[in-house]
C-alpha cells in the first residue's frame, strides 16, 4: 500500500513539473508544447514498414480529362485533311405510260377490254449522285487515298469535298490490282495532309480515331475505339455485288459506317495507321482497315513509275488449316497448297512455272517467313518487289528443299 502511495505521489510531481516547464515557454503555445512532449517522449517506436510497388505491366493510367482533351485536339487538326467523295454518274431518266393490249380491237368491243398496263420507256440522261465514300490527303498539292471500291466505276465522275466547303473535280490516278486501294489528285496546293505512321507495331487495345463520311452524308464523323485484332481476312462485297479477298486487316470496335470508306484510322498521335475498308454485316462495332504501310508502297510506286506493279508468283493455293489438311490427308498443319480443281495450280510462264513448282507442292515459308491462315502467302507477296528474288521453302513427297524465284509482275488479264 505504502509502495503505491509512494509512486502515485512521484508520478504526480514529475507531471506537475512537466506541466510548469510547458507552460512558461514563451515560443509556443501551452497545449501544443505539451502535445510535441507527450509525442516525442511518451509515444512508442514506430516499426519500420517495407512499401513494395504493385507489379504491374501497366503505366499509370492518365486522367479522363487528357484523353478527352486529346482526342478532341486529334479531331480538329486531322478534319482538314478528311475529304468527302461524291460519286456521280449519267442515268437514264425514265418516265411512266400505259398501253392497252386490246386498242386494235373493234370500236364496238373496246368499252369491254379497257385495260392500261403500265410500262417505262427512257427519256433522257441526266447526272445523278450514285455514292459516296472518304479519302484523306496525304501530299500538299492534291494527292488523296481512299478505297478502289469507292472509285471503280470508270464511267463515273467524281467530286472531292473539302472541310472548309471547297470542291473539286478528281481524277483517278491509280487503282491498286489487288488491294482495297486507290490514289485520287485534285488541281490544288496549300492542303492540309496528314502523317502516315507505322503499322508493324501495332498492338491490340491501342486507341483508335476513325474519321469519315459516314452514310455519305454525315461529314468528319469522328468515332472512338480500340484495335480489337490485328492480320484478319475476310472476304468483302460491295454494293454492286464485286466480291473480294482482304487479308492482313486491322480489326477495330471503332463504328465504321456506309461511307466511312477509304477514311483514315488514327492513333493517339494523330498519325493515320490505317485505311477503313468494311464493316461485318450482323455485327455491332467490328470493323476492318488496311494498314497503312501498303499505302506507303502504293504510293512509291505510283510516284516513282507512275503506276502499281503488283509482284507476282503465279499459283493457286489453298491455305491450309486442320480442314484442309484433313480433307487432303497432308502432313503438315500450315503453308500454301498448290491446287486447283480440274485444273494446274501453276499459270503458265510464270515466275512459279519458270522456278519448277509443281501441282500438289506445299510453300511453307518465303524468305524465311512461315505461311500461315493467318499470314497468307498472299500477304507475304505484297510486301516484296517486282524483280526481287525470294527463296521458298517447299514440301514435295515428304521432303524439303529451297526453291530461289524472281518475282513478276502481275499481268493485267489477271487483275
Amino acid at each position: 500500500m505504502r509502495k503505491s502511495i509512494w509512486i502515485f505521489l512521484i508520478f504526480s510531481s514529475l507531471l506537475v513539473a512537466v506541466f510548469w516547464v510547458l507552460a512558461e515557454s514563451p515560443d509556443k503555445n501551452f497545449w501544443q508544447n505539451l502535445l510535441d512532449f507527450l509525442t516525442k517522449n511518451l509515444s512508442s517506436t514506430p516499426q519500420k514498414i517495407e512499401i513494395k510497388e504493385p507489379s504491374s505491366f501497366l503505366s499509370p493510367t492518365p486522367p479522363v480529362a487528357d484523353l478527352e482533351t486529346t482526342i478532341v485536339h486529334i479531331a480538329e487538326k486531322s478534319s482538314p485533311a478528311v475529304v468527302s467523295i461524291i460519286i456521280s454518274k449519267y442515268v437514264p431518266v425514265l418516265e411512266e405510260y400505259y398501253i392497252n393490249p386490246f386498242q386494235d380491237l373493234p370500236p364496238e368491243l373496246r368499252p369491254f377490254f379497257e385495260f392500261k398496263i403500265p410500262q417505262l420507256r427512257e427519256k433522257g440522261r441526266e447526272k445523278q449522285k450514285v455514292g459516296g465514300g472518304t479519302g484523306f490527303i496525304v501530299s500538299s498539292d492534291g494527292l488523296i487515298v481512299t478505297n478502289k471500291h469507292v472509285v471503280i466505276d470508270p464511267e463515273a465522275e467524281y467530286t472531292v469535298y473539302l472541310n472548309d466547303g471547297r470542291k473539286f473535280k478528281a481524277r483517278v490516278l491509280a487503282r491498286h490490282p489487288i488491294d482495297d486501294l486507290a490514289i485520287l489528285k485534285i488541281d490544288v496546293n496549300n492542303l492540309t495532309t496528314l502523317s502516315l505512321g507505322d503499322s508493324s507495331k501495332l498492338k491490340l487495345g491501342q486507341f483508335v480515331i476513325a474519321i469519315g463520311n459516314a452514310l455519305g452524308e454525315f461529314q468528319n464523323t469522328v468515332s472512338f475505339g480500340v484495335i480489337s485484332g490485328l492480320n484478319r481476312t475476310i472476304t468483302a462485297s460491295d454494293e454492286t455485288g464485286r466480291v473480294e479477298r482482304l487479308e492482313g486487316l486491322i480489326q477495330t470496335d471503332a463504328a465504321i459506317n456506309f461511307g466511312n470508306s477509304g477514311g483514315p484510322l488514327l492513333n493517339l498521335r494523330g498519325e493515320v495507321i490505317g485505311v477503313n475498308t468494311a464493316i461485318a454485316s450482323g455485327a455491332e462495332n467490328i470493323g476492318f482497315a488496311i494498314p497503312i504501310e501498303r499505302v506507303k508502297r502504293m504510293l512509291k510506286e505510283v510516284q516513282a513509275k507512275g503506276k502499281i506493279e503488283v509482284p507476282f508468283l503465279g499459283v493457286y493455293y489453298l491455305l491450309i488449316n486442320e480442314e484442309i489438311q484433313k480433307k487432303f490427308n497432308l502432313p503438315v498443319n500450315y503453308g500454301a497448297f498448290l491446287y486447283r480443281e480440274d485444273k494446274t495450280a501453276i499459270i503458265p510462264n510464270s515466275p512459279a512455272e519458270k522456278a519448277g513448282l509443281k501441282d500438289r507442292d506445299i510453300i511453307l515459308e518465303m524468305d524465311g517467313e512461315k505461311i500461315t491462315t493467318q499470314n497468307g502467302l498472299g500477304q507475304i507477296i505484297l510486301k516484296k518487289s517486282v524483280g526481287q528474288k525470294v527463296n521458298l521453302k517447299v514440301l514435295r513427297n515428304n521432303q524439303t528443299f529451297i526453291v530461289p524465284v524472281t518475282l513478276g509482275s502481275l499481268p493485267e488479264n489477271l487483275q
